[in-house]
């Protein structure tokens, strides 16, 4: 039973660990989503994303997991008669696929093993066949701790084929990890807020080109809940075009109140810093899941090279510290287990939770 008064640290891949006082902004006065200090709420809070993102396009808030916008991407920005090329490297990317299929889209997938890198040769290689109109990337692939070339995919893309729409995921990645959307010429980004932005799920933060939005306009069947050109409609107004998680909202606005002050480029620092720590470690203790050069900064997967029972390791640290770190997901289960090092935790808590689990395994 969970004790409500005393929860666990998370160090899960998502939701990681909320502190306190993000907690009390959801605890705020409630507001109407149509009058004046809802539109200052959104306004600033957009606007702070649009320097945290670096973009000068659109950033929406959607009231949904970012699983809503691996959908809102497709059906917006792809139509019936062309081919999505999807790239998958783990779980995650493997279900946008899955997804782009069941909005009744082409689809290809160009699949690596899981802990492999996605390549811009890889892509480039298939592109070149020349019958695709947008791209699924994962930046950081949960699953494997993988953390794909995305720059230097981008760089390729925008020279050979820059009529190609990107659509990317950067559910683990947004704030942990660099992101300058207008240089890296996405079209699409999105990432929920339970992972590196530390808030409660139930909120997704999506930036969409401005051509990808001109796209939208002449795609059929974009549905309503998702649909790109709601959301412009109503950004215009400084609003969401359905009923807004308001509490989350003041959290995010909160929160990027904070990674403003410290400035976006020290907060990449600060989790490049916490991984470090937690890859040196694995490595000494364990090994490493992927190839080191692709291991993500914002989650570790470990290599259970000692054959451990995971889960037993996880109920012991949980019982004795009030901690809890990840099982490996899906196939990866018991043969790799994960650290989250993102969001508002510090160097100081990732020392702590290796400890712990080194306390467990003799």
């Amino acid at each position: 039973m969970v004790d409500w008064k005393n929860p666990p640290r998370l160090f899960i891949p998502g939701p990681v660990h909320v502190l306190p006082d993000v907690l009390q902004q959801l605890s705020r006065y409630t507001l109407g989503h149509r009058g004046k200090e809802y539109a200052q709420l959104h306004k600033e809070t957009v606007d702070m994303l649009k320097k945290i993102l670096f973009t000068e396009q659109n950033v929406f808030l959607s009231t949904s997991s970012a699983s809503g916008i691996w959908e809102g991407a497709i059906r917006n920005c792809v139509d019936s008669n062309e081919t999505v090329l999807a790239t998958c490297c783990g779980a995650f990317s493997d279900k946008w696929a899955d997804v782009v299929k069941s909005c009744g889209k082409n689809v290809e997938a160009l699949k690596v093993e899981w802990g492999q890198a996605t390549t811009a040769e890889l892509i480039d290689k298939k592109l070149s066949e020349g019958k695709y109109s947008a791209i699924t990337l994962v930046y950081n692939e949960t699953s494997t701790g993988l953390t794909n070339p995305v720059y230097e995919i981008s760089e390729m893309m925008k020279k050979k084929y820059p009529d190609v729409l990107v659509f990317v995921d950067a559910v683990s990645a947004m704030v942990g990890l660099p992101l300058h959307f207008d240089q890296l010429g996405w079209d699409v980004v999105f990432a929920s807020v339970q992972k590196a932005f530390a808030i409660p799920p139930g909120l997704t933060v999506f930036a969409v080109s401005k051509r990808a939005l001109e796209k939208s306009k002449k795609v059929a069947g974009r549905g309503y809940y998702f649909d790109f050109q709601e959301f412009a409609k109503c950004a215009e107004k400084d609003q969401t075009p359905t009923t807004p998680s308001i509490p989350h909202i003041m959290a995010l606005n909160y929160q990027c109140h904070k990674l403003v002050n410290e400035g976006i480029e020290n907060v990449w620092k600060r989790h490049k810093e916490m991984a470090a720590y937690v890859k040196n470690w694995a490595k000494q203790r364990f090994a490493l899941f992927c190839e080191e050069k692709y291991a993500s900064e914002t989650l570790t997967t470990i290599k259970n090279t000692k054959g451990i029972v995971v889960g037993d390791v996880i109920k012991a640290v949980q019982a004795k510290h009030n901690t809890a770190f990840g099982n490996g997901y899906g196939k990866l289960k018991d043969v790799t287990f994960r650290i989250a090092h993102m969001g508002d935790i510090t160097l100081q808590d990732v020392k702590e939770v290796c400890q712990w689990i080194d306390d467990e395994v003799k």
